[in-house]
């Protein structure tokens, strides 16, 4: 059968194409049906990333964010008409001690190979995730960064101690506003801190017992703020929000690094060392944290309703000039996302 495939080929511009889809008997045929703009998503459409990069990476169908319907299932997995998630990893190959969202060899949707903006997609089953039920299809839409933070707090579980009496999350944004939903779900009885810079975007975070301005820490003596520490700020703030956790977290607490940032960032060390301090970094996700984080929805509906406050935008798309809108609108978020009904 014939897709039609929206792929960037330079910054700011779309190609239509078209490809031939061959159905095998083993892979599903979905229809993307709302599409969430990631950040990273809009690095390569507004030119920011390294040219080299973009040479690398370029021509490619954005999105990696997606809820879909099912239009046909020869497996019988999944029935015609479900609204499923896929999963935009694709590993190649199984490691015993290597999560496949750290594989080399794995790839991976709207990175070097083509994403959802596409009338349809081939997958595997073991790639689709039934969409929480109760949840709004535009937050089933960014399941997939719900689960990279359910990703980071199944890492943290594992590296950190078991004191867990103080959690805190720098970066009051989505992925920090996410985690730390999160975190009050799964440690109910924690004592909760997110911090920021920015005020409003700190009165999202009403279930949190404490929303602090960074500039309000004032830390005397031996004093601690947490027995452990997400870092969700990234960009150039990533740096002082990193050190500013060090002098925060109890000594031997863990340190969870969700943040990008494209230039390398200076840490005090000689603390990292002195508290016995254990420093991680995650990225990405794998089925696993797509089940987990869907059940969690699931088994706790109004998870769903909250985190539809981060939809600030959902974009009715039927050419590719609602493509280029709904990028420029999310351009101009601080908070939130913009959603895409994928209607072209």
């Amino acid at each position: 059968m014939i897709d039609v495939v929206y792929r960037l080929t330079a910054p700011g511009m779309f190609e239509v194409a078209c490809q031939e889809l061959e159905l095998d008997g083993r892979q599903v045929l979905i229809r993307p049906r709302w599409l969430s703009v990631c950040k990273a998503d809009q690095r390569y459409y507004q030119g920011n990333r390294a040219p080299e990069v973009l040479r690398a990476k370029l021509p490619m169908a954005l999105i990696h964010e997606c809820a879909a319907e099912v239009i046909h299932d020869p497996t019988g997995a999944f029935q015609p008409g479900e609204l499923v998630v896929p999963v935009p990893n694709l590993p190649t190959q199984f490691d015993e001690f290597i999560a496949e969202n750290y594989l080399p060899s794995s790839r991976f949707r709207s990175s070097g190979f083509d994403g959802f903006t596409q009338e349809y997609v081939l997958s595997e089953p073991d790639r689709l995730v039934r969409a929480p039920e109760k949840t709004p299809p535009e937050v089933s839409s960014f399941l997939e960064l719900i689960s990279v933070c359910m990703h980071a707090i199944d890492r943290w579980e594992r590296f950190a101690h078991g004191r867990r009496e103080r959690l805190a999350v720098w970066g009051g944004g989505n992925v920090g506003f996410i985690t730390a939903l999160l975190l009050r779900r799964l440690y109910p009885g924690a004592e909760l801190t997110v911090l920021d810079i920015n005020e409003e975007i700190l009165s999202y975070s009403s279930f949190a017992d404490r929303r602090l301005h960074v500039d309000q820490v004032k830390l005397s003596g031996r004093e601690t703020l947490c027995d452990h520490a997400f870092e969700c700020v990234g960009g150039a703030g990533c740096g002082p929000a990193i050190n500013q956790m060090i002098d925060c977290v109890a000594p031997e607490g863990s340190l969870a690094l969700l943040g990008v940032s494209e230039t390398n960032v200076a840490i005090n060390t000689r603390m990292v060392l002195e508290k016995g301090l254990r420093m991680f970094g995650s990225s990405r996700s794998g089925a696993k944290d797509f089940d987990r984080a869907a059940r969690l929805l699931e088994q706790n509906p109004r998870m769903g309703q909250a985190l539809g406050c981060l939809v600030s935008d959902v974009v009715d798309v039927r050419s590719v000039a609602d493509i280029h809108k709904a990028f420029r609108l999310d351009a101009q978020q601080g908070f939130g996302k913009t959603v895409m009904n994928w209607n072209i």
